[in-house]
């Protein structure tokens, strides 16, 4: 069509152009003719009506050209059907959950193309990544680990892509370089985690992860030479590692899909094959088990883990010949254990859903025979430390931390000082030791690293984070909203201080609302620069997490699922109706579980979000339970399809099969990769799929795939940077957003 338009356009000009000159020759001699004249007349009127058709037919032709350099990429359905419970289920896109056929791996190309073409451009990503830069490229201190005298720090200088971890002697001492992940590989997707430290900080026993995977392979090291021990274990699934006090050897737990989990011990100097099994036969894979060796060296404690809202307890004596024995079995209870100063300690929510803490003679378990030293009160217990002598008992107040201290009797011995509302982490410190580090941020404060003495009660800094970021130009409200059945739900609002409540701010709601896990106010980056430009960062403290302990967390799991998308959905909609903004100007964002959130919001609310981002989620609840690389614990909190009772509520809100044609859904940015062994990705790949053949609105839906990312991170600082500036380049297109200098 564009040819032929031009094609017209250029013989138009060359008649008129014709004419023109047969006029201008007549009037130059002076001798007039008619139908020169007339011919030009009628020349220019057509001319002027074949112009038009053209400039018409030249719009369109763009219009349509834009249209289809929009539309997503076409993906074949193959409707595969089964049987579930006498319901048949079809699914448009069952060939897409083989993640290493050739045509999914073209799928995904081609995917990932029409995904950078329409965000790599955008105007605004320029601008945000050089502001990401600028708040995630500084020098920054981690989490701290001290062992005897040695101080083990996680660092990141600015310069740097990875963490490095590094020790000292003494809390003064000169940092030393041990492990350096930025020589593992040279896309630096590989990484470093500490699975523990020995007693006198000599031994390092620690794993190398590829890309995002879960799976790691483990080393010890001598940290005083830096080498490594010839002992190894081979790349695989574990739970729990646990040295020995005499360094004779190690206790570690594997948790295997096909046969579930197990604890060994493996004797320096032998080969792995021949690690002695200890406990696990008969434990399905469904749950996970945890152990650790207490600290005088006289028993393992086993912890198996029924889900996130049940626990079982056992205790073996490792000097003696003796079998395990349950300190509790079967209690619909939660129990997490410590030992110090020659007890073991239990914090449980039995017969306490806000939970409370019991001391246990581990030579006389019976349950008449424990001592409850800290009673449960109005707030829920998150964790618990056992620093300095004492034990550093960790409380939500209205989704703040607060950290009371008490002594091994139960005698409270203070408050720990913190420097306002907001989060902690830690405290981190030996049981004999004198130091207590912890870590403290909040929504508008990077991280701080501060040293409490229990002498003076006092807390001063140890080391701040440099980031450009200056708190003073903002604020953070709490406000309380009722969901649908009448329940009081918490939400921060962060903004700038000169908000206007005009219904047109840009809003970015974030929830998670699940697996007991609480959403304590913490510093990103990402809400940084969105609140920089005049939006709003708002977080549902939704029922489904720990924030008020084992109610709230019941409250939003299994049958009570649907509680936790009301609760999303009406924190949206109270944004709305108290004008903070419009359903043209709000977004929602979800990780992991939070994916599942966001993917069941969108699909049972779509008029209610101009924008979605929904990140390594979970999606097709119908066939989580049969995936090979799902995490077969979740299915205690989620449900398990194969259940014919779970199969009811499941089919009601799994956001995969409720995908309907026909329905003028938000736009949606997808993210996973394939290195995800504990969400699959082909949940994102085939949701992708059905939304992009379902929706009728002119909002697109993307998928950012990344072939080695994963649920334990695989992102060198710049890959996190650039995949941070395609969210936010996706968000300011859909809401309308420019990014202000």
């Amino acid at each position: 069509m564009l040819k032929e338009m031009l094609i017209l356009f250029i013989l138009c000009n060359s008649i008129l152009a014709q004419n023109s000159q047969i006029v201008f020759e007549e009037r130059r001699t002076g001798i007039f003719m008619f139908y020169p004249a007339a011919s030009l007349f009628f020349s220019q009127r057509l001319y002027y009506i074949i112009l038009k058709i053209s400039i018409v037919h030249l719009f369109i032709f763009a219009f349509f050209s834009c249209q289809k350099k929009t539309s997503p990429p076409y993906t074949r359905q193959d409707n595969y059907k089964e049987v579930l419970h006498g319901v048949e289920i079809i699914d448009p896109y069952r060939w897409l959950e083989d993640q290493n056929s050739a045509e999914t791996r073209e799928w995904i190309r081609v995917q990932n193309k029409y995904t950078h073409d329409l965000l790599s451009d955008h105007p605004s990503r320029a601008a945000i990544i050089s502001r990401l830069r600028q708040l995630m490229n500084v020098d920054q201190t981690g989490s701290v680990i001290i062992r005897g005298d040695r101080y083990f720090l996680w660092k990141n200088n600015a310069d740097e892509e990875l963490w490095n971890l590094y020790y000292r002697e003494g809390i003064e001492g000169t940092d030393k370089l041990l492990l350096d992940p930025h020589t593992l590989s040279e896309d630096h997707s590989f990484s470093y985690s500490i699975q523990d430290i020995s007693s006198d900080g000599k031994l390092l026993l620690y794993g190398i992860r590829k890309g995002g995977e879960d799976e790691i392979e483990v080393r010890i090291m001598d940290v005083d030479s830096k080498n490594d021990l010839p002992d190894r274990l081979p790349r695989a699934l574990y739970s729990a590692f646990s040295f020995k006090k005499d360094k004779s050897g190690f206790f570690y737990g594997t948790q295997e899909r096909d046969i579930g989990p197990r604890t060994y011990f493996h004797r320096f100097g032998t080969d792995p094959d021949s690690d002695i099994y200890l406990f696990g036969k008969g434990i399905s894979s469904d749950k996970w088990v945890s152990a650790f060796v207490s600290d005088d060296d006289k028993y393992l404690i086993v912890v198996v883990y029924h889900g996130w809202a049940r626990s079982d307890i056992y205790i073996k004596n490792i000097n003696k010949d003796s079998p395990f024995i349950p300190v509790v079995k079967d209690k619909d209870a939660t129990f997490f254990p410590s030992y110090a100063a020659g007890c073991l300690f239990l914090h449980t929510n039995w017969k306490a859903p806000n939970g409370r803490i019991v001391s246990i003679d581990p030579e006389n378990i019976s349950v008449e025979n424990w001592q409850e030293i800290v009673p449960e009160k109005e707030d829920a217990i998150q964790n618990v430390s056992f620093v300095a002598g004492h034990l550093y008992v960790h409380y939500l107040y209205n989704v703040s931390s607060r950290v009371l201290i008490y002594t091994t009797e139960g005698a409270q011995f203070g408050e720990l000082p913190l420097p306002g509302p907001g989060s902690i982490r830690g405290p981190w410190g030996n049981w004999e030791g004198k130091d207590v580090i912890f870590e403290f941020k909040s929504y508008i404060q990077p991280r701080i690293l501060f040293q409490y003495n229990q002498i003076t009660d006092e807390s001063n800094e140890w080391v701040k984070s440099d980031v450009d970021f200056n708190p003073d130009l903002f604020q953070v409200r709490q406000i309380w909203y009722t969901s649908k059945d009448g329940t009081e739900i918490p939400m921060f609002l962060v903004s700038q201080k000169d908000l206007e409540l005009n219904s047109d701010n840009p809003t970015l709601l974030y929830g998670y609302g699940g697996f007991n896990l609480s959403l304590t106010p913490h510093f990103s980056s990402m809400a940084a620069l969105w609140i920089e430009q005049g939006g709003i960062y708002a977080v549902a403290n939704i029922r489904g997490g720990g924030e008020f302990g084992e109610k709230w967390h019941r409250a939003g799991m299994l049958e009570n699922k649907q509680n936790v998308f009301d609760d999303f959905i009406s924190a949206g909609e109270w944004l709305i109706d108290n004008n903070y903004t419009s359903s043209s100007k709000l977004a929602i964002i979800g990780y992991s579980n939070g994916g599942l959130l966001v993917g069941s919001c969108l699909t049972q609310r779509p008029d209610l979000y101009q924008a979605v981002l929904c990140l390594f989620p979970d999606l097709d609840m119908l066939g989580y339970y049969r995936f090979e690389n799902n995490n077969p614990p979740a299915l205690g909190e989620y449900g398990d399809a194969s259940n014919p009772e779970h199969f009811k509520f499941l089919v009601e809100y799994s956001p995969y099969q409720n995908v309907k044609s026909g329905t003028y859904y938000p736009a949606v940015l997808l993210a996973t990769g394939d290195a995800d062994t504990r969400v699959p990705p082909l949940q994102a790949r085939k949701m992708t799929a059905r939304l992009q053949s379902a929706t009728i609105s002119d909002r697109p839906v993307l998928l950012m795939y990344d072939t080695k990312a994963g649920h334990s991170g695989g992102k060198p600082q710049s890959k996190q940077i650039e995949d941070l500036s395609m969210e936010l380049a996706f968000l300011f297109w859909q809401l309308k957003m420019e990014y202000q200098e």
